[in-house]
């Protein structure tokens, strides 16, 4: 017998994350592993989705990095279509429910990871359950989509409507271009790309715009409506307007799916993410961690935790999660916010604070915004490039930067990530000795051109 049994709720990012760091370290007879995936799908890239469904992916199955037989060929009990319902952590057991035959059972447990993930947000709204009305989470959704788009592919006049202007949003747009729908986005906020400041995300709006995306801004989503078989045919707006759909799909955002957490009475955050300490257990549950999507992470530059769901946090929670179950040490000490993405032929790329989260966290700061090119300007592939520094008041200390522009300008956010996790002011930006040849920058990076005329704007506030 196994001295110590480990459950794992979710086989995505984290949880088998966790689970396969934890195998290496203690053998089958040492830790039996038993993992609960809802799903079809394990081990994927959500992130690939929209590449997938745009046809630069060619098949679903290049999003998968581990099948459930691969796991288990590694002792890892990895039950799919199979729904942890109930934990009861006074008895370290977990009720469980086979999606496909209804029938349940319990699992004992010793340790407990929970990586539940996040659920597309679904408002309540008229018609949002209606034939042909997607959310973009799992693999499982994106295949739901797949399906309903092949069940047309070939009409002439195909319509989209995506509601929601946030990374899968704007991700989606495209791909449903590609597919050869005539697309429509609808957004609350002043401008697409909430996770930019209004003035850069006016940028990625005007680039929709000339792929021929319509996008409306202001837009406040009422009702789904639906023809006499429950199908969607239009998507209405408070101010009177109706988009006509063949498909909807929701942009609007991610929520942690942490009902089971509540329900068991674990501790959750303002977002409604499980907390952790930095060896990623659950705060006060010595035999419980927890990781990816469905927790808080601690912001290192706002100094305060959030909801921040992304792969590539979700697997390094994995490594510190699987690292404590099997007996070593790790910790994952926080982020600073960094993510990438891209509409056609635009990037866009955004790390720390934009004004309104240095705001919320009291911070004095200046902006600065310039124009450069991502190569030498004479080079050939030269692309135009926007780049928007905040530094922070009286410290000069990098608080954000956020960066729209062609070809070669979305990763040098990473030097930014770098300086931020170093907690570098501007004026040490400045100096960094960055690599530099005609066919990869300008002699001065955008990046340092920023830091530069941010210096500046110091000075000038005094």
């Amino acid at each position: 017998m196994a001295t110590e049994r480990l459950v794992v709720v979710g086989g995505d990012a984290a949880g088998m994350s966790a689970a396969s760091q934890a195998r290496r370290l203690k053998g089958p007879a040492e830790l039996e592993i038993t993992a609960f995936e809802r799903g079809h799908f394990t081990s994927y890239s959500a992130c690939g989705i929209p590449y997938w469904i745009g046809g630069q992916v060619p098949g679903r199955d290049d999003l998968i990095a581990r099948t459930p037989e691969e796991h288990r060929a590694r002792d890892i009990d990895l039950r799919m279509r199979t729904e942890v319902v109930e934990l009861d952590l006074p008895g370290g057991r977990v009720r469980t429910r086979d999606l496909d035959s209804g029938s349940e059972a319990w699992t004992g447990y010793d340790k407990l990871v929970l990586a539940t993930g996040a659920r597309p947000v679904r408002p309540r709204l008229p018609g949002i359950g209606a034939h042909g009305v997607h959310g973009v989470q799992t693999l499982d959704d994106g295949q739901r989509l797949m399906d309903t788009l092949q069940r047309t592919e070939g009409t002439e006049g195909r319509r989209a409507v995506v509601v929601g202007a946030g990374y899968i949003g704007v991700e989606m747009a495209e791909a449903l271009v590609a597919r050869g729908y005539e697309v429509t986005v609808l957004h609350r906020g002043p401008q697409p790309m909430a996770t930019l400041d209004p003035d850069m995300g006016a940028l990625v709006h005007a680039a929709m715009n000339r792929m021929g995306i319509l996008t409306v801004s202001g837009a406040e989503v009422t009702k789904i409506l639906t023809d006499d078989r429950g199908a969607v045919r239009a998507v209405a707006t408070a101010a009177g307007d109706e988009y006509p759909a063949d498909v909807v799909v929701l942009g609007i955002g991610v929520e942690p799916r942490t009902a089971l957490a509540r329900e068991a009475g674990l501790p959750l955050g303002e977002s409604g993410g499980i907390l952790t300490d930095l060896s990623m257990r659950v705060r006060g549950h010595e035999n419980i961690w927890s990781g990816g999507d469905c927790v808080e992470v601690l912001d290192l530059v706002a100094g305060c935790m959030r909801h921040i769901p992304l792969g590539t946090h979700a697997n390094k929670h994995g490594q510190v999660i699987g690292s404590g179950v099997g007996g070593g040490y790790a910790t994952f000490p926080g982020v600073v916010g960094t993510a990438v993405s891209k509409v056609c032929d635009l990037e866009i790329a955004r790390t720390g604070l934009r004004e309104r989260d240095a705001l919320a966290a009291g911070l004095r700061f200046v902006t600065a915004t310039i124009s450069s090119t991502t190569t030498a300007g004479y080079y050939p592939t030269a692309a135009d490039m926007t780049v928007k520094m905040l530094a922070e008041l009286r410290t000069g200390r990098l608080l954000g930067v956020q960066i729209v522009g062609g070809a070669g300008s979305a990763k040098r956010v990473d030097i930014a990530a770098v300086a931020l996790t170093a907690g570098m002011t501007v004026d040490q930006v400045v100096s960094l000795d960055l690599g530099y040849a005609p066919p990869f920058s300008p002699v001065w990076d955008p990046v340092l051109v920023a830091a530069r005329k941010a210096v500046t704007a110091l000075r000038a506030a005094g």
